[in-house]
């Protein structure tokens, strides 16, 4: 499995993760959904050079010229509600991509256990087409390990890329033992921790809550 860590870069990239765990900054929802955003238009570009590519030729007002564009069918998957944001990130990049929706959550039976539940998905059929999953927080790794499961319902896809803000070391390391091989795995950070409620430490906390308002 290919794990890239974009923290390791000194790129702008690394200001908006900043942001977003920013205390001070996170009142503010409009820009923390922005940053998560922008955080997926940047990452969106990074992928991007996991793709395959063909020569296409188009006709400009003098003359003609050729370049090298994609080839891979997309679909680009997110788990609600979180994901949202940085799903609008990737789409603004991959604008022809079909996409997908999965709704999982925690189902907690005491203050600090939990089961993953997957109950709504929306998906096109995959067969042979890229699958890009994208998530804000890859706690875990267990709702986006159930995500793969649902999606792969509708089809076997090509090639399996996974794309994470904020992962902790135990998810990168449950996602390269459950899923398959050849995945590629992004994310923006990798923290070294979990508290008892399985939140990312230092993380950034809730991001649904701070995309979104807090749920009850």
């Amino acid at each position: 499995m290919k794990i890239v860590d974009l923290s390791k870069q000194n790129t702008i990239l690394n200001k908006f993760v900043a942001q977003i765990r920013d205390i001070k900054v996170q009142g503010d929802s409009m820009r923390f959904r922005r940053n998560i955003e922008r955080i997926g238009e940047i990452m969106a570009y990074e992928i991007s050079r996991e793709l395959d590519y063909a020569s296409t030729t188009v006709t400009t007002p003098l003359g003609k010229s050729t370049q090298n564009t994609p080839v891979d069918k997309l679909v680009l998957a997110t788990i609600l509600r979180a994901g949202l944001p940085l799903h609008t990130g990737f789409h603004n990049y991959f604008d022809d991509a079909e996409n997908a929706f999965v709704s999982a959550f925690r189902e907690y039976t005491d203050d600090t256990h939990f089961d993953v539940r997957v109950e709504y998905l929306a998906s096109p059929l995959l067969d042979g087409k890229t699958l890009l999953l994208v998530d804000p927080m890859l706690a875990t790794g267990h709702s986006a390990e159930l995500s793969l499961r649902a999606l792969c319902t509708k089809g076997a896809p090509s090639k399996v890329v996974v794309a994470a803000v904020i992962a902790s070391s135990r998810a990168v390391e449950y996602v390269r033992e459950h899923f398959p091989q050849d995945t590629i795995l992004y994310c923006a950070a990798i923290d070294p921790e979990l508290n008892e409620h399985s939140y990312i430490v230092p993380g950034l906390g809730d991001a649904g809550d701070l995309c979104f308002g807090a749920k009850d």
